[in-house]
């Protein structure tokens, strides 16, 4: 069956009620989405570590913070790259043949979150996620311990009163 429509270019963002820690208050930018299974990154969780030496020539495009994000749980020792080229357009970044220069800003990934063949959908129809649309700036989002929230914030109702929602319940 064709996914109408495609989750490609959009959000997923954990449900308060999405406990598991690979995902909990998740924020997911989609790469791929189609019958074979989806694939998306965490733009929610930077890692202490620096974009490593090898890379060197693409630090001075590297959006504050400046280390490497953990994109998920799916080969965490891979690395994705999503670049802004100048026109505003997001993508992914071939780190080996793409020169620095053609992007304005670069975000790396150590692995992602990868769902088989119908997983997500009913992942999403047993309401662990919320699906809505990226803004430009998401993917590079200067304060991602923020970012849940944010998105969450700029919503209509209901789910903008969902971005007010405690960290801790019980601290409330």
């Amino acid at each position: 069956m064709p996914y109408s429509p495609s989750l490609v270019g959009r959000l997923l963002v954990a449900t308060p009620d999405l406990v598991d820690p690979n995902f909990h208050r998740t924020v997911i930018y989609m790469l791929q989405h189609g019958p074979v299974g989806a694939l998306g990154l965490v733009l929610n969780r930077p890692t202490p570590h620096e974009v490593p030496d090898s890379l060197t020539p693409w630090k001075s495009r590297t959006t504050p913070p400046e280390v490497v994000f953990r994109g998920g749980p799916v080969q965490p020792d891979g690395i994705i790259a999503l670049g802004r080229q100048r026109s505003g357009m997001v993508e992914t970044v071939d780190l080996v043949n793409a020169q620095p220069y053609d992007f304005d800003e670069i975000r790396m990934f150590h692995g992602y979150a990868g769902w088989s063949s119908d997983q997500l959908e009913g992942e999403i129809d047993e309401g662990s996620w919320f699906v809505v649309d990226a803004m430009p700036d998401d993917v590079f989002v200067q304060a991602p311990q923020m970012a849940w929230h944010a998105v969450l914030a700029r919503q209509p109702q209901p789910l903008r009163w969902l971005g007010n929602f405690p960290d801790n319940l019980t601290a409330n």
